[in-house]
């Protein structure tokens, strides 16, 4: 089973949002990610689990 990091690009494809709603994320909401020198990295494990115990949900000030 593979078990890369993945690139911003890859992790938005992934949750189907856009490159500039994943640095929201990261900024505002906790999205779990690691810096390496300049990339963003994603684990898809830890996402999906910040996914599943609601961290992408909205919050108050978010609109649709």
């Amino acid at each position: 089973m593979e078990d890369r990091w993945l690139s911003v690009d890859e992790i938005g494809v992934y949750l189907g949002i856009k490159r500039d709603t994943v640095y929201k994320w990261i900024r505002e909401k906790a999205m779990p990610s690691h810096k390496i020198g300049r990339l963003w990295k994603f684990k898809k494990d830890e996402v999906d689990h910040w996914v599943r115990k609601g961290g992408a949900g909205e919050t108050k000030g978010d609109s649709l």
